[in-house]
């Protein structure tokens, strides 16, 4: 069974199949009614010192410049104190990661018996897992905790593919409170009887709808079903938290599995793009896009990233660039862990102008300061735009999304604009 698995899993990372062509259904805009009648729609912004915060922790949030909590942040914050399980959505680069890890290590750092993040027996075990879909969120989200956590005693582990197993396997066993993974890495470490989860009192679902779009739900589900849920009385005693900015109808059926009496809170449109996007779409040959782009990043200042819909385009626009003097690097799941690293970590430090890549860096990416995100061709559904444009005008920034069209490509471009307010040049 375990080889099978692996099987189909190596699976996603062969060359894809022709990909359909986008149809109008694709590019619809989701309904302007909330995610069902009774969720939370409105918050106003909330200073953190109002939020009585552990103060170790109250300082790894001002360490970090924070002073006033978002929309997300403060309609989340008392809900999920409370102990409700949450179903959550609002605009990318809103601050939906600080949204779900704040009140949840607040209530790990206040809670009685728990000294220095350890328990009354005096060892660690998982209290909180977060599930993410891709090996950069989960980096991100480890990057976000372990800024939080700096001055307290409280630890966690980053649990991915195409890392060693081994130190992961090590970190476990020593005792985190906190597993930050990927699902299929973290049934890896379930064969061999890591980590203990019978302590788990909560599971957060970061990106909740990709976890479905990219075939994990199966994965999803053996996890959850192999944690304890009731108590002897029948009581829950797990807190469920998913958290996203796309939420279609399709996908609630399946999260509301998984929760229990749920509140729901929809800051904003569901799917919309954030405000300080300026969009446009150029039309531009097929045959002609890689020496537009290189011309426009020759004049264009600040960085770019350029998503591209295949592993091998992006490979190969990436290779152009860099040929004609522009310091660009790639970013796809085909790329060895240490690669994907090296490419990020050099597009934030500014040793890459230029970062060209798949949906692997639609989610989960937040770097500031990018100034443009281009597609390099029309994205194949709506969701998916809204996540890539979404690595620019974070936290109130501007930024600009370009979309490069080619004349085959005019009649998904319509489908796009009929769908968001963008400029056909």
């Amino acid at each position: 069974m375990a080889h099978n698995r692996r099987r189909k899993r190596a699976g996603r990372n062969q060359p894809s199949k022709r990909r359909k062509t986008p149809s109008a259904q694709d590019f619809a805009a989701p309904s302007e009614s909330p995610i069902l009648p009774d969720a939370i729609v409105e918050a106003e912004p909330t200073p953190f010192q109002e939020l009585n915060l552990e103060p170790s922790l109250a300082l790894g949030v001002s360490d970090r410049g924070f002073t006033t909590a978002t929309p997300i942040q403060s309609a989340v914050f008392p809900l999920i104190s409370s102990g409700r399980d949450l179903i959550a959505s609002a605009e990318t680069g809103s601050g939906k990661t600080a949204a779900y890890l704040l009140p949840i290590l607040d209530q790990l750092l206040k809670q009685t018996g728990a000294v220095g993040g350890m328990h009354a027996t005096g060892t660690r075990e998982p209290r909180v897992l977060v599930l993410g879909p891709t090996r950069e969120l989960v980096v991100q989200i480890e990057d976000d905790l372990q800024g939080f956590v700096y001055h307290t005693d409280l630890t966690s582990a980053a649990i991915f593919g195409g890392a060693p197993i081994g130190p992961q396997a090590q970190a476990l066993n020593s005792g985190v409170n906190i597993v930050v993974a990927t699902p299929g890495r973290l049934l890896d470490h379930f064969r061999s009887g890591i980590p203990n989860l019978a302590k788990l009192d909560t599971l957060i679902l970061d990106e909740a709808d990709r976890m479905l779009d990219m075939g994990f739900w199966p994965d999803v589900r053996r996890i959850v079903a192999s944690l304890k849920s009731q108590s002897e009385s029948g009581n829950s005693i797990r807190q469920t938290l998913l958290f996203s900015a796309t939420i279609p109808d399709w996908v609630l059926e399946p999260l509301k599995e998984l929760a229990q009496d749920p509140a729901y809170v929809q800051i904003g449109q569901r799917g919309k793009t954030a405000d300080g996007i300026s969009h446009a779409i150029e039309r531009v040959p097929a045959s002609h896009k890689t020496a537009w782009l290189t011309s426009f990043l020759a004049k264009a200042s600040g960085s770019v990233l350029v998503f591209v819909n295949t592993k091998r385009g992006t490979d190969r626009l990436a290779r152009a660039l860099s040929n004609s003097g522009i310091k660009a690097t790639s970013l796809h799941a085909d790329r060895s862990q240490s690669l994907r690293l090296a490419a990020v970590g050099g597009f934030k430090s500014g040793r890459y102008r230029v970062l060209v890549a798949t949906d692997v860096a639609a989610r989960g990416l937040d770097i500031e300061g990018i100034q443009y995100v281009i597609n390099y061709e029309v994205p194949p559904n709506r969701d998916t735009y809204v996540h890539r444009v979404g690595r620019t005008a974070r936290l109130h920034a501007t930024g600009s999304a370009l979309t490069l069209a080619a004349p085959d490509e005019l009649h998904a471009v319509k489908a796009l604009q009929a769908s968001i307010d963008i400029q056909l040049r």
